[in-house]
């Protein structure tokens, strides 16, 4: 690998000292968007929500209910989340996510959106066909376990509750918080259990 900086680092580092210079943006308002992202907005929000699920039967009905109003209350920045729909996994139906027009995504639950998700054959394929996408994302699901695609838009984005893995009863909220990835909560990875 390359110890040299790829061409969008360099278009984007021109970009950013161009603003600067011309005093049309500051290096302030720079670190304040980068901390927002990397440190209030982004997976560890919607985590925080899963793991809560996870201990609080009353709170996941909640969620399940009206994660909206949830995610209000809990503060979390970065917008996208006007109206959040959390479908929950069971062993018989898995749940995934896409927005087949362009890259609509709950940012303030799961932060920047991964490549592949704004992808053209990630969204027109994952709604054709489901289990073959997720397999060769390497999350292979039993033949019994029914899959369901839902497709997030301008006014709808969704967030997917995964199974608890076993193994992790023990676990209090923060440490199964620390066990949520993002793709999990798109619906192309499950959790594993700790070693």
């Amino acid at each position: 690998m390359s110890d040299q900086p790829s061409p969008q680092s360099l278009r984007t580092e021109a970009i950013e000292t161009l603003l600067i210079e011309k005093k049309l943006l500051t290096s302030e308002a720079i670190d304040t968007v980068l901390t927002t992202f990397s440190e209030q907005v982004g997976p560890m929000n919607g985590a925080k929500l899963v793991a809560r699920a996870w201990v609080d039967q009353g709170f996941k009905a909640r969620l399940l209910e009206d994660a909206t109003t949830i995610v209000q209350e809990y503060g979390f920045e970065g917008g996208q989340v006007d109206k959040l729909i959390v479908k929950a996994c069971s062993e018989s139906v898995h749940h995934v996510v896409v927005c087949t027009l362009c890259s609509c995504y709950p940012w303030a639950v799961l932060g920047l959106p991964p490549r592949w998700y704004k992808d053209p054959g990630y969204r027109s394929r994952i709604v054709r066909e489901p289990r073959k996408v997720l397999t060769e994302m390497g999350l292979t699901l039993p033949d019994t376990t029914s899959i369901k695609v839902w497709d997030s838009s301008a006014e709808i984005r969704y967030l997917v509750l995964p199974l608890r893995p076993a193994g992790t009863e023990d676990l209090d909220e923060t440490a199964l918080a620390e066990l949520i990835t993002r793709d999990a909560m798109i619906g192309v990875a499950a959790i594993e259990t700790p070693s």
